[in-house]
């Protein structure tokens, strides 16, 4: 069918409900709209051009290089005036013919694409692929209109096609996913290109590539574009999970595996599914909105919980993989309304609403934990609570409290208005430009809210606010007559940049054979080929506000606003997470003031829980609210570096390097795997053995490994002691009793919230078990020799390597997981210290690897005979030194419960995948 069609139909059914907005208002608001576009572009030329993008609380330019890096939002920025190039099509929506001739000049003269500097290919397809596709389109329906750009001789495409032919490159891949990043002069490949060596990529970075390069392709009648961009679908589309027919969120570009296995509709898969709705309104082709039905089935089965969209694990799709929601999803909404599914989208549209009307905009990130502390928004009911392990109670944004004016919201308010007519929409777009005069309008433009709850500000003006959000919320108050064009003859890319329709009847000269999706894989009962008409869907023009008035009064009334300021002087300030130690009296009590209350638990760490109700005052309760967020935060920096275990070898006699125990790393130090030959000495016990003050005995402490325990102190803290006392190395014995790595996750050891760049020897980290282990060995031979290290090394004399297979080097993920009660706000951190982080996952691992060859003969005496001491400190036994065969019998039985565990433990990620 033509792939307008859906679009027709859908748009072409409208009510109205409620009392309508006058035209009179409407033109008001469509002005209003022109003139905030106008302050926004007006001083982008006058303080940012030729710069990328505008500062807007410093008015002047961002310009690459000059200011300090933000890391991959840089990315985006290539020196070809970003900006500009992603105006150039809402100048002529907004009927700003002249500028926009003008800025056509511009960019024909002043813009190079061949600067020596990486940039995303995301979002250089998106922004200024996609800009420049968008400026030739209006460039030549106005020049076809016989009165603007008579000059016009498709100089915007041609630079399209050079940028094309730049980005082309990152397809060099074995699978055909692009990689992440380009050099615009020298591509992917040599020393030169300062990339190249990236292997993951997210889905959405490769899958939000077809509609901009399809266009090229069709413009410019040479399919190698296209081509490569059906070509990196297919194999998104193949690498699905077959079962639940979702994909993650990153994928490596090489093997194709999944890297994350999170699978919903937000930042980092949000495009690939847009783009395969609208390649299929684009191009015509069935094959796209097969693709598409098919995972919608998925999303609405698995994801959408009405009004909320909760990740999921594409493998075990009924176990939830968080329990927040990230900004970006707010298209979602909008992408239903295309689709035709118009009752979740006025769900999950509401609650998105009603955050915004309460807290001014969306933030990054808006958390969903059953809290009494705070009250973002309250859980309904009649949820599945069961499916994402939530109870009907309250909802709060926890962090991630920025909002870069993104445009996603407005985009599904003017969906929804288009698909309802409903005016609560229009309504709805008036609170969003108030929000943006009132609180991001600055006097060079308007600047991104780097907190939605202080109303602080941060100095960034991205290109994508002119280049979406202006489109958006003027199409929304205009009339047809307002249009220069007839906007149903375009399809929105990602970015709001308009391609015409037309494209679908250009010849497609595609070398790739269609990748059709075979007959037993679609199931036609599971969507309609056309979209439903919305007066017989809602035969009742009620019906919206039916839907969302639940939603708007399960919003909690009383939630507690951002704390007032505190002036100089004016009561103490509150604690921070960063400084807090579960062994001070003082910040104890500071935490009793807050609401917050210590539980301790049997492996050694402590729950905080906090009672807003049991705090002293609402502002010690918002404090409290602060303090659980930093400690979350906290958790989270602390586990960005994820390390794998290290190995303690035993190497004096009589153990000549045979046993091992598994150790826990740390986050500063020494890093033991760029070290080819570790740290090797003989431990000897710190005084005092916490470690938490000056070492008392430093002569026999300097030059040795320092044995610790845990507890009381920071371990960053205990290193610096040992160091000073001339240590070079130490190990922090657990005081848990019992616990050990066979049952217990490694702990990762992390810093104290500062620099501890002056850390310079290693410290690792064993669990009680292993660390009697060590202990029992010192008390017996006096003198106990160790090999510090990434792993096992020389196991000793006569000693053959035939066992490297029983060694396992599997990284321990870690990860921080809150602990869910209804009605509270729960945090674990060590009992010691917050930075001891505990993973949530467990990893198989020995308590101790005794390595034991396959050729007796090969084993020196003196250390066969040794072997009953070894297996006694390792489960504290008391067998006979000379008793060989139970020795031999004790090792037999360790290596096979071990290989055991490991088989097990193969097993599982063999299931998990």
């Amino acid at each position: 069918m033509p792939p307008v069609l859906c679009l027709l139909m859908l748009f072409g059914a409208l009510w109205t409900y409620g009392e309508a907005m006058s035209r009179e208002e409407k033109q008001k608001f469509r002005n209003q709209v022109v003139e905030m576009f106008d302050h926004a572009y007006q001083n982008y030329m006058d303080h940012a051009y030729p710069a990328d993008e505008l500062m807007p609380l410093t008015c002047r330019g961002r310009v690459r290089g000059l200011e300090p890096s933000r890391g991959d939002v840089d990315d985006a920025l290539g020196k070809f005036s970003l900006t500009l190039i992603d105006t150039l099509d809402t100048l002529v929506l907004l009927n700003k013919t002249t500028e926009f001739e003008a800025a056509v000049r511009r960019v024909l003269s002043d813009v190079r694409l061949d600067n020596d500097i990486v940039v995303s290919v995301f979002e250089t397809n998106i922004r200024v692929l996609g800009g420049l596709l968008g400026g030739h389109s209006m460039a030549v329906m106005l020049k076809d209109g016989g009165r603007h750009m008579q000059w016009y001789q498709d100089e915007l495409l041609h630079m399209a096609k050079d940028l094309g032919l730049r980005l082309l490159p990152a397809f060099n891949t074995s699978s055909g996913l692009p990689y992440p990043r380009i050099n615009l002069k020298h591509g992917v490949r040599g020393p030169e290109t300062r990339t190249g060596t990236e292997t993951d990529t997210c889905t959405a970075c490769a899958g939000t590539m077809i509609l901009e390069f399809a266009a090229l392709s069709r413009f410019t009648g040479d399919p190698v574009f296209e081509d490569h961009a059906r070509r990196a679908l297919d194999f998104l589309w193949e690498k699905r999970q077959r079962n639940s027919n979702l994909v993650g969120t990153t994928i490596n570009i090489h093997s194709g595996e999944w890297v994350r296995r999170d699978s919903g509709v937000g930042a980092g898969i949000d495009s690939y599914y847009e783009y395969l709705l609208k390649a299929y309104i684009l191009l015509g082709d069935d094959l796209f909105l097969q693709r598409f039905n098919i995972h919608y089935a998925s999303i609405m089965k698995y994801i959408s919980q009405p009004p909320l969209l909760l990740d999921v694990h594409i493998h075990k799709p009924l176990l939830p993989a968080r329990t927040w929601m990230d900004s970006l999803l707010a298209f979602f909404p909008g992408l239903q309304v295309l689709k035709g599914d118009i009752r979740p989208a006025i769900e999950t549209h509401e609650m998105l609403y009603q955050v915004t009307k309460k807290h001014n905009f969306l933030p990054e990130v808006i958390c969903f934990t059953p809290s009494g502390a705070a009250c973002w928004f309250r859980m309904l009911p009649q949820m599945k609570e069961s499916s994402y392990h939530l109870r009907p109670a309250q909802a709060d944004l926890v962090h991630w409290a920025q909002h870069p004016l993104r445009p996603e919201f407005a985009e599904s308010t003017y969906f929804l208005y288009k698909a309802t007519g409903d005016p609560y929409y229009l309504e709805a777009g008036r609170t969003i430009l108030d929000n943006l005069n009132r609180f991001a309008r600055v006097p060079c433009g308007f600047a991104a809210m780097k907190d939605v709850r202080t109303g602080s500000h941060e100095d960034r003006m991205d290109s994508f606010f002119l280049a979406e959000m202006f489109k958006y919320l003027f199409l929304l108050f205009a009339e047809a007559e307002d249009i220069p064009f007839d906007v149903e003859d375009y399809v929105f890319t990602t970015e709001a940049h308009l391609l015409p329709l037309s494209l679908s009847t250009a010849p497609n000269t595609s070398s790739i054979p269609s990748n059709k999706t075979s007959d037993e894989e679609l199931d036609d009962s599971n969507f309609d080929w056309t979209c439903p008409n919305t007066r017989l869907l809602f035969p009742d023009p009620a019906f919206p506000r039916s839907l969302r008035e639940p939603i708007r009064s399960a919003v909690d009334k009383s939630c507690p606003r951002p704390a007032p300021y505190r002036e100089p002087g004016m009561g103490r300030p509150p604690l921070r997470a960063q400084d807090f130690m579960a062994n001070n009296p003082e910040h104890l009590e500071l935490l009793r003031r807050m609401g917050v209350s210590l539980i301790h638990l049997k492996d050694g760490r402590v729950q905080l829980v906090q009672h807003a109700t049991q705090a002293v005052s609402a502002v010690a309760a918002e404090d409290g609210v602060r303090f659980m967020q930093e400690m979350m935060e906290l958790s989270s920096q602390q586990q960005k570096e994820q390390l794998p275990p290290r190995a303690i070898q035993i190497v004096s006699h009589p153990f000549f390097g045979r046993v091992v125990l598994t150790a826990g790393p740390a986050q500063f130090g020494t890093d033991l795997s760029k070290s080819s030959t570790g740290v090797r000495g003989f431990v000897t016990v710190a005084e005092p053995y916490s470690g938490c003050s000056e070492i008392t005995n430093g002569e026999y402490v300097q030059g040795h490994i320092a044995l610790l325990q845990r507890g009381q102190c920071m371990f960053a803290e205990k290193a610096r002691n040992i160091q000073r006392a001339g240590a070079i190395g130490g190990i922090v014995i657990d005081d848990n009793e019992g616990s050990s790595s066979d049952t217990a996750p490694l702990f990762q050891m992390a810093g104290d919230g500062r620099s501890t760049d002056d850390i310079t020897l290693p410290l690792l980290f064993l669990f009680h078990k292993e660390g009697n282990i060590l202990l029992e060995a010192l008390k017996e031979y006096r003198e106990v020799e160790v090999l510090l290290s990434d792993k096992a090394r020389d196991r000793g004399v006569g000693v053959q390597e035939e066992e490297e297979d029983c060694q396992t080097e599997a990284t321990t993920p870690t990860s921080f997981e809150p602990v869910s009660q209804s009605q509270m706000t729960t945090e674990e951190l060590d009992q010691s210290a917050p930075e001891e982080v505990s993973p949530a996952r467990e990893e198989v691992s020995p308590a101790a690897e005794v390595i034991k060859e396959e050729e007796e003969k090969a084993v020196d005496p003196q250390a066969e005979a040794a072997q009953p001491k070894e297996e006694r400190d390792s489960e504290k036994t008391e067998e006979p030194q000379g008793d060989t065969d139970s020795s031999s019998q004790s090792v037999d039985e360790l290596l096979a419960d071990w290989r055991e565990d490991l088989e097990a433990f193969k097993q599982m990620e063999k299931d998990e995948l």
